[in-house]
């Protein structure tokens, strides 16, 4: 269960975390509040449906529907966050910005509330198969003590790094940005993890120190045969019915090793120390540092692949082709398509790279075994108990653990050959270098690319885009189009250019600006399929009766040459002459050129406007 919900949980924290908050909501905020409370009862229909058609199933099916409401539960999520803007009416929480972790602490409290609504709908089968009664408060608060461990790093180093950004110390905020405030911040980590995780861990799962008694005393003497200390706990796992084991804690002298009281009454001496063999060949091969360091090798990754993302998705016409597709602001489309690949990355790190070294490490330490006691019989029979006691069918896989039917297997070829158990070794240790390298390959070869080169000549394409979505958002705002006509005309892009300019002359007609850059593109366009000089005349002329500037005569001086009227042209320019003396060389220069050439016939000099 555990293992399931930090997918969930992290999928959860990162799609909210890289959702860019909208300048204007997609649905108004009623609209919003609606679709979210009929959404909220959706779910919770569907999870009490589930819940009550199992009434008379076992524990393994309850674990079945809470994973697929789970699945849906993030589902909703998604929908909350990117379609009905849930950042949006969270941001007053982060104080104005200075207090991100608040904003985030309040996405995190909207997912826990799906969570919610799954555990009060599970309580009546829960109650059932597991033979505790709670009031509906009760068991909800004991769930989110159960989870609470999976977010509690990534609130910690959110709330550090705000707080830090808030001291007056520039030199602080000039490490914190730069590639050291990461090791900063996994350093901070790192500390959390070892001296106070599993202190609160322990306080949250209300575990117990084990009774004193004979059954400690040999658990006790087991452990320092084998080297190892750790202060014993009862796990109330799901009221300590569920049969298992677990170790927690980095040093030994905030290092738990857990067991509920159900493996206890289950299994043998021999076969519970078999258990406890394998818990503490986690410690002796470094499995738990080797799990920080995974998620060090997370974060790594997501950020080399983060760094160029934006760039290659500049550099993509499909981005382009979707901004004219969908009723969405350039940045908030960037920011979707950016945290796509890496929502996937996530995933895929997790469930396929992530769940094959745990896998790995877990028959690793099944091996530990043989060290331990010699043979592999007693966790064999172990794992056959459980297999019979929980419902288990031998051949049934997860993610983060081989099937029992693969782990029975692999004990009984090392204890017919016991360099399977090298094998193993040498296969996690080649599997971690080759992991260690291709991470560090990969963030060099990141750092070596030229982001500005990739993504070179596509920020007037991105510019274009910004004019066009706002000119969808405010049809009425003449400056749009003006803008974008204006930056088309200088990118040459004379096509577009004219169609903005044709969209600005509907908006504001008595424009001098827009009637007179409109009119001299018909007149000196390269794309001689574009050019009129008659509609560019009556332009000319509007923009001169509206404002006389030199420039304006100029245009529409050179209207009149290009329809053929030479004394008209010559009699404007020296109109523009005399309200425009500072350039008195340019208008002579027009001037002859009016009387020497036809309109046409030469390539006009561009304009500046």
């Amino acid at each position: 269960m555990l293992y399931n919900n930090l997918i969930y949980f992290l999928v959860a924290i990162f799609t909210f975390s890289t959702n860019t908050p909208v300048e204007v909501p997609l649905i108004p905020w009623w609209g919003a509040f609606i679709a979210s409370a009929l959404l909220l009862a959706g779910f919770s229909l569907v999870a009490r449906r589930l819940y009550a058609s199992a009434l008379t199933e076992k524990a393994v099916r309850y674990f079945s529907i809470e994973r697929k409401l789970s699945i849906v539960a993030v589902v909703c999520f998604i929908i909350w966050v990117y379609v009905l803007d849930l950042k949006y009416y969270l941001q007053p929480l982060s104080l104005g910005g200075k207090l991100p972790v608040l904003e985030n602490l309040g996405g995190l409290g909207a997912f826990f509330l799906l969570f919610c609504v799954i555990w009060y709908r599970a309580r009546p089968l829960y109650q059932q198969l597991f033979h505790r009664e709670y009031t509906s408060f009760g068991f909800l608060v004991s769930n989110v003590k159960i989870n609470l461990p999976i977010v509690l790093p990534w609130l910690l180093l959110s709330f550090t790094f705000d707080i830090l950004v808030l001291l007056p110390f520039p030199g602080l905020k000039k490490i914190l940005v730069s590639p050291w405030g990461d090791l900063i911040l996994f350093a901070v980590f790192v500390f959390f993890l070892v001296l106070f995780f599993p202190p609160l861990i322990r306080r949250l799962w209300d575990c117990r120190p084990m009774p004193e008694g004979r059954m400690r005393d040999k658990i006790v003497a087991f452990c320092r045969d084998q080297g190892f200390s750790s202060e014993i706990l009862c796990w109330p796992l799901f009221e300590g019915q569920v049969i298992t084991a677990g170790i927690m804690g980095i040093v030994p002298g905030f290092r738990y090793l857990l067991i509920t009281p159900a493996l206890l009454e289950a299994l043998s001496e021999k076969e519970l120390e078999s258990v406890l063999a394998h818990e503490i060949g986690h410690v002796k091969n470094k499995h738990l540092v080797l799990y920080v360091l995974l998620f060090l090798g997370f974060s790594v990754l997501a950020g080399a692949l983060a760094r160029p993302m934006p760039h290659f998705i500049l550099s993509s016409d499909t981005y382009y082709w979707l901004l004219g597709k969908v009723n969405l602001a350039p940045d908030t489309l960037l920011g979707i398509l950016g945290a796509i690949p890496l929502l996937i990355l996530l995933i895929v790190y997790f469930r396929f790279i992530f769940g094959f070294f745990i896998r790995n490490f877990e028959r690793q330490a099944d091996a530990s075994v043989f060290r331990a006691q010699g043979t592999g019989v007693h966790l064999i029979s172990s794992f056959e108990k459980i297999a019979v006691l929980t419902g288990t069918r031998r051949e049934q896989k997860n993610w983060h653990h081989f099937g029992l039917g693969e782990r029975i297997g692999f004990l009984e070829q090392c204890e017919q050959n016991r360099q399977a158990i090298g094998r193993q070794d040498r296969k996690v240790y080649a599997s971690l270098l080759f992991y260690f390298c291709c991470i560090a390959g990969l963030s060099f070869s990141v750092q070596q690319l030229d982001l500005q080169k990739i993504s070179a000549g596509y920020e007037v394409k991105y510019a274009e885009a910004v004019l066009l979505q706002k000119s969808r958002q405010e049809p009425g705002n003449s400056l749009w189009p003006v803008l974008l006509g204006d930056l088309m005309q200088s990118e040459q892009m004379e096509g577009k250019a004219v169609e903005a300019y044709e969209q600005a002359v509907k908006l504001r007609p008595t424009s001098v600006e827009v009637n007179n850059n409109l009119a001299w593109l018909l007149l000196t366009a390269k794309d001689k399929k574009l050019r009129d000089p008659v509609r560019a005349l009556t332009l000319a002329r509007t923009a001169a009766l509206l404002d006389e500037k030199g420039f304006v005569l100029d245009t529409l001086a050179t209207a009149f040459w290009a329809n053929g009227l030479i004394e008209n042209a010559i009699e404007t320019e020296v109109r523009a002459i005399r309200l425009d003396p500072g350039n008195r060389r340019y208008y002579l220069e027009q001037i002859r050129r009016f009387q020497n050439s036809r309109w046409g016939e030469e390539t006009e000099k561009a304009k500046n406007l």
